[in-house]
């Protein structure tokens, strides 16, 4: 089994690893920063520069040889304190790392993925306005004002708040880009599998590592004392479990594309109404393409 992914060092991607790396003849080839965990291959990427991207794709391909990805596992992300970030590219750093870099390794690697093939993207529920997370919601997926956010002229003033909301844009955008794929007929009469993944609020991962000391320190670790109590919260035992399950043997039931974890259990509910945006889905994606360099198809 060829599985590639991203995020697999830490938090949720590690505690999934685990897992997959159970899977009888399993091979991952891993999108590392730093040093691969180990029994992955560890390949170069940087999600935040397409550059990279393009080069681990090139990577990816050159070290399956010809054979096919049975698993493509999108799972790396995180959040920033404000949108002053840009990448190596010039467009915001969170948009740039956990969406632009994503869909471009998407569509490098979709013409080789096997019959059959999951793909799974880490999304959220902040992505929703009805979730209530305490995340600023999107008020809009329009990537070219994502990527540059001077150019928003909805762009929250406080650069805290503007800072969570480009991460739950980033989200909305994963999960827009899934319903794309999976509207795709000839990805479906292959048998691929496309799923947006909602692993809720879950303590003990890197998620906050480039946040405020107060958040990093104070705040995300007491969070674990409340896991009981909220209602969109999971271990990260769990989280990490139904992401390697979507990857290897759970599939959408018809007509879903969005999996969210809920106390421990997986849900398909409908996404937010924007989410549901048919010419959204493919304004960001045509609007993303170009933000790639890549001609419209």
């Amino acid at each position: 089994m060829q599985i590639v992914m991203t995020g697999g060092s830490r938090g949720i991607g590690a505690e999934a690893l685990r897992h997959l790396l159970r899977e009888p003849g399993a091979r991952i080839l891993l999108g590392v920063r730093d040093a691969a965990p180990a029994g992955v291959e560890g390949l170069p990427l940087d999600l935040a520069s397409l550059a990279s991207v393009h080069r681990f794709a090139d990577a990816v391909i050159a070290a399956l040889a010809g054979a096919r990805i049975d698993a493509l596992v999108l799972n790396a992300g995180g959040q920033r304190p404000t949108v002053a970030e840009r990448s190596a590219d010039g467009h915001e750093l969170t948009f740039a790392a956990n969406h632009l870099g994503h869909f471009l390794l998407v569509l490098r690697l979709l013409p080789h993925l096997a019959d059959g093939a999951r793909v799974v993207i880490t999304s959220s529920g902040t992505h929703d306005p009805a979730e209530a997370t305490g995340v600023p919601p999107p008020r809009h997926a329009d990537a070219r004002r994502l990527a540059d956010p001077t150019q928003d002229p909805e762009l929250d003033r406080n650069p805290i708040t503007a800072g969570m909301r480009a991460y739950s844009a980033s989200k909305l955008c994963n999960l827009m880009v899934a319903r794309v794929l999976a509207r795709d007929a000839a990805l479906a009469s292959r048998g691929i599998s496309i799923v947006a993944y909602d692993p809720g609020l879950t303590p003990g991962t890197g998620l906050v590592r480039q946040q405020m000391w107060v958040v990093r320190t104070l705040v995300w670790p007491l969070l674990p004392l409340l896991l009981p109590f909220g209602k969109t919260m999971n271990s990260l035992a769990d989280a990490g479990r139904h992401l390697a399950l979507l990857a290897t043997s759970v599939r959408p039931p018809p007509g879903s594309v969005y999996a969210s974890l809920r106390k421990g259990r997986l849900t398909w509910p409908a996404p937010s109404e924007l989410a549901r945006d048919e010419a959204a889905c493919t304004a960001l994606w045509d609007d993303s393409l170009a933000l790639c360099r890549i001609g419209a198809t």
